[in-house]
């Protein structure tokens, strides 16, 4: 499987509905970077609570 976003060859696979979506080692990282600075997964870290040990 290839990057959806460069020519390499994909190291990882996102699949939903169906669709597989690959990236590479570099992309991916890009994605991970992106998602942990969104206002979406502090939305989701507020509401479990993550920093709460019980």
């Amino acid at each position: 499987m290839q990057c959806h976003y460069c020519d390499r060859k994909a190291a990882y696979g996102a699949e939903k509905g169906g669709v597989t979506v690959g990236l590479c080692e570099e992309h991916f990282r890009e994605r991970i970077e992106e998602l942990a600075e969104s206002d979406e997964l502090a939305a989701i870290r507020e509401q479990i609570d993550v920093d709460s040990a019980e």
